[in-house]
């Protein structure tokens, strides 16, 4: 196999053209025709020992056909752009019985449900920018957990991969995102992809990033760590005794209970303290219930 060459199938800008398939914007689409680059994602997630992969906007299939080549048993595409349907078709035309082409919009998908019992799943897209955000927080706030999922290998712009694996270290990227997903996630930025390597080039570079599930995250309730992390960060400038007034009990003692202290700021507070707070929130409710 060489490098340029996964399977015999047509090059992709070919595919796209016979197929009239020009990037939507409205819809977050860059397609990447690069199969080295493709096939460097697939690798990255292992499809030869994962039970189903799911694929989020394959597109024209680049990544389709990378996870197929490099031996996913069974790849499970979502695409809502009907376009691109008979393009993927081709694709599981080559690879009998292993591809699963989904005509729906993810943002509607009960995932869980298209894995089977069998295995977790795994999670392996270029994700549309525009939804890109959303789908991962919906993932990292599943329920239960540990996750239908095994390990989530996904492509962000750039600036939102940062965000994702941010600490207070990085004081600019940390926020809600890198709270709630570092929570129950070891995050790490694999590679970057320029954005050359897109069609259309869009403006920003990429980042893939690989999300593992910690079998067993800090004990909290994920709806109070997400409404803690939105009070902190919805006012990041403020201090905390002035940021978490929202929450409806009192912030000195809330802050007193986890140990932290009332002038910080958002940013400053570890994923730990995050939990800390969400625990005092939980006793204080019951307490007042």
């Amino acid at each position: 196999m060489s490098g340029h060459q996964l399977d015999d199938l047509p090059p992709l800008r070919e595919v796209v053209a016979a197929h009239g398939l020009a990037a939507k914007k409205t819809l977050g689409q860059n397609f990447l025709f690069d199969l080295n680059l493709t096939a460097r994602i697939a690798r990255a997630a292992e499809p030869q020992n994962a039970g189903v992969i799911i694929e989020v906007g394959p597109g024209p299939g680049g990544l389709t056909r990378a996870l197929l080549a490099l031996g996913a048993p069974r790849v499970v595409a979502i695409e809502r752009d009907d376009r691109c349907l008979a393009a993927l078709a081709e694709i599981g035309a080559r690879y009998p019985g292993r591809l699963d082409i989904i005509a729906a919009d993810a943002l509607e998908t009960d995932f869980a449900s298209l894995t089977g019992a069998a295995h977790p799943a795994r999670i392996c897209a270029n994700l549309p920018y525009n939804i890109a955000t959303a789908l991962l927080t919906r993932w990292v706030e599943a329920e239960p957990w540990p996750p239908w999922f095994d390990r989530l290998v996904l492509m962000f712009q750039k600036e939102v991969a940062l965000r994702i694996v941010a600490t207070p270290a990085q004081r600019a990227d940390y926020g809600r995102l890198a709270v709630l997903a570092n929570w129950r996630c070891a995050t790490r930025i694999l590679f970057d992809v320029p954005r050359e390597a897109f069609t259309p080039a869009p403006k920003v570079t990429s980042s893939v990033v690989e999300l593992r599930p910690r079998a067993e995250p800090l004990p909290c309730d994920p709806k109070l760590l997400s409404e803690v992390t939105q009070a902190a960060f919805g006012q990041r400038r403020k201090m905390l005794r002035q940021s978490l007034k929202g929450l409806g009990v009192d912030p000195a003692v809330l802050l007193a209970d986890a140990g932290l202290e009332p002038t910080k700021r958002a940013e400053e507070i570890d994923v730990l303290g995050f939990v800390a707070m969400a625990r005092a929130l939980a006793k204080m409710r019951s307490v007042h219930k």
